[in-house]
């Protein structure tokens, strides 16, 4: 894997195929959903706030089932991902639920040359910059798509998470950036069974990667927390401790799952 064309259209072909997992699992819980269960926490919720006619960029939103939960209370929604499959099923939802959603297909650090607006708010959600390579640029984007007085709200999985093995019985990755991490995926955090076999290239990021990106992009952090939980049951592993609320067999309440910030331009 040579290339940025390269790593890009491996994840994106691995995104299309995970979305098609992903629809029909009982992790998404489509039919839930499609009667209006709401699939945000009260993670992102809380440092979201009162959304209701206000701009807000999603970024990486898969299949769109935040972004339209986000129309649902009111907001203007423009969701972007990578993957051309889940933006099509994205857009067919946001049809069929007559929400007011706008959906891209785009690698994200194209944005520049493709949105010209700015938003109130932007939003991004775990699992998200494990995908990413560069959190400079990351960071920059997300500056300049942002409102003067506008929010960056963010919730994503603890870099120490990350370092572990799929059943955290021992430290196998860095804490930290040392370059592109191309492995095997085999299944999806969804459907442990899919039959799906393909390469994944991904990138840890410390906490400093991440909040010293957002400060050098003039972003003011006014929150920052850690939680000893992850909302889903997306590790191996786990036990549900309280309802939405996972932990790992024997590190139940001794390490950081995920972590939430919100930063203001």
């Amino acid at each position: 894997m040579n290339s940025k064309q390269d790593y890009i259209a491996g994840n994106r072909l691995l995104w299309d195929k995970k979305t098609a997992a992903h629809t029909v699992s009982d992790f998404y819980n489509m039919d839930a959903f499609l009667n209006g269960t709401s699939t945000l926490n009260d993670i992102e919720l809380q440092l979201l706030g009162d959304v209701s006619g206000k701009s807000i960029l999603h970024l990486q939103c898969h299949f769109g089932q935040d972004s339209l939960s986000l129309a649902r209370m009111g907001a203007k929604v423009t969701g972007v991902d990578l993957s051309g499959a889940a933006i099509d099923k994205a857009r067919e939802l946001s049809e069929s639920l007559k929400l007011d959603a706008t959906f891209i297909c785009a690698n994200i650090y194209d944005l520049p040359g493709i949105l010209h607006q700015q938003f109130d708010i932007v939003f991004s959600s775990y699992g998200t910059i494990v995908w990413l390579p560069d959190m400079a640029a990351w960071a920059r984007l997300i500056g300049n798509l942002l409102k003067p007085g506008g929010s960056f709200v963010f919730a994503e999985t603890h870099p120490l998470a990350l370092m572990y093995d799929d059943d955290f019985t021992g430290v196998k990755y860095s804490y930290f950036n040392t370059g592109m991490i191309e492995e095997v995926e085999q299944g999806t955090y969804a459907d442990r069974a899919a039959d799906i076999n393909l390469p994944s290239y991904t990138w840890n990021h410390s906490l400093a990667d991440v909040l010293q990106s957002l400060i050098q992009a003039e972003l003011t952090l006014t929150h920052f927390q850690e939680y000893d939980y992850v909302p889903y049951n997306c590790f191996s592993n786990m036990t549900e401790v309280a309802p939405g609320k996972y932990q790992v067999n024997g590190m139940e309440g001794k390490a950081p799952l995920v972590y939430a910030l919100k930063a203001v331009k």
